[in-house]
Formats: C-alpha cells, structure tokens, sequence
C-alpha cells in the first residue's frame, strides 16, 4: 500500500510507505508458506483413513463371487418446469448360490447408474435361507405382500426350479435346484419378489428348532415316524 499526498516530497512518502509497513507487519511474499485450514493434517488423514477401508471393502466385495439378476427396469418421468424430465427405476437380486439372497431397487438418469445403485442395495440387505442338502427348502411356505401371494414347496432331486419370471432369479440367486412355487395375484414384480422374501425368511432348518427346543434333531425326527436309526443317519446328514 503506497501512501502519496499532494505537496508530499518523494522521500517523504517513501518514509511513511516504511513504516506503515513496519506496523501492520505485511509477510514478505518470499517467507509466505501454504496456508491450512483448522484441523487441515487431521482431516487428510482421515480421507485417508476412508479411503482405505474403502478399498478394503472393494477387495472383498471382489473375493466373493456374486450372482446378479436384472429383474426388471421402468422408464420413470418427473414433471419440472418447461417438460418432463425422464430417469430410469432398476430391480436387481443378488445372490452368492449358497444360501445368501437379497434384492434392491435404484433410480438414476441413466440405466447403467440405477443397476449399480439397485445392486448396492440389494448387497446391503442380503439374508441367508437355510437350504436341505444345499439344493432345496426345508418345509413349505407362504408369503404374501400387497395383492401378491406366493407358495413355495421343497421339492425332490431332479425337479429343477418351476417358477416363472422374478421368482425363478430369486431362487437361481439363492442356489436352489429344486423347487415348486405358484404365484396367485398380482404380477407386479416389486410385490412377488417382496411375498417370495417373506416366504423366505420364515424357514426353519431342524438344526435351529432343536437348538431353540433344547432337544436333539434325531428326537425331532423320531417324531414324524421314523426308526432311531433313520433318524439319526438323517440327523447327521442335516448340515443346517
């Protein structure tokens, strides 16, 4: 800042631009170091920090092989001023083939985003289903959400799945390889995957009822007719 008043010498306005200098203690451009915002290394740290758990959240979603089903997308539009403004509504299942299944919706502009937003979701809220011998349920089921009803049934080896449409993706996602279902309502796919899901979560494995009994699972078995010796051959061949 210079300092100039009219019938002021040169000199002397070089000697008050000195010490109004002096005074107001101006840093010198060459001593200016970079300057920080409060708490500037902590908060890089902890981007840091974020950053890390991140990737480590990545290589396990990579180590864990998943099964994605594309159930259905919808073309959605808003009214805004001046037009509509379109997007797109994605319902995906995700699935790791032994036992573990979730599903999820997403919106986005684009198609691509609304299925990674659907399949975030859908891995978020993954539950696990107890299977009989790894490839079919264990008792039948009934689920029921909105104006659709669903009826599982287990199903001996070699049935494969009968079901149609987002029901089959739910139980290829899950890794049943036997099933008879029947859907009786609407077919709106958000509300059979949703009847399909209650159905789901209520199985039960003999394992968990005898542990919840305070009972062994041959006693459970023995109930139903079966000899002491079929019923603890079929006990131990119970894995869940």
């Amino acid at each position: 800042m210079l300092l100039v008043k009219a019938g002021w010498s040169s000199d002397m306005a070089d000697e008050v631009n000195n010490e109004v200098g002096a005074t107001t203690g101006a840093p010198e451009a060459e001593g200016r170091g970079p300057r920080r915002g409060r708490g500037g290394d902590r908060n890089r740290g902890e981007r840091g920090g974020r950053g890390r758990r991140d990737d480590r959240r990545a290589q396990e979603d990579q180590g864990e092989e998943l099964i994605e089903k594309l159930v259905h997308i919808n073309r959605v539009s808003k009214t805004v001023k001046g037009g509509k403004r379109f997007g797109f509504a994605a319902l995906v299942v995700v699935g790791d083939g032994k036992g573990r299944v979730g599903f999820g919706h997403g919106k986005a502009r684009e198609v691509p985003e609304a299925i990674s937003k659907a399949t975030a979701s859908a891995k978020k809220k993954m539950v696990r289903v107890p299977l009989k011998e790894g490839r079919t349920l264990h008792h039948d089921g009934r689920g029921h959400f909105g104006a659709g009803q669903v009826t599982v049934r287990s199903a001996p080896a070699g049935t494969g799945i009968i079901a149609g449409g987002p029901m089959r993706a739910v139980f290829e996602s899950l890794g049943v390889a036997d099933v008879v279902t029947k859907s009786v309502g609407t077919s709106n796919p958000y509300n059979m995957i949703r009847a399909t899901f209650e159905a789901l979560v209520e199985q039960t494995s003999p394992k968990s009822v005898a542990q919840r009994r305070g009972k062994k699972v041959a006693d459970l078995l023995r109930r139903g007719g079966a000899s002491a010796e079929v019923a603890q051959v079929e006990a131990e061949a119970i894995a869940e």
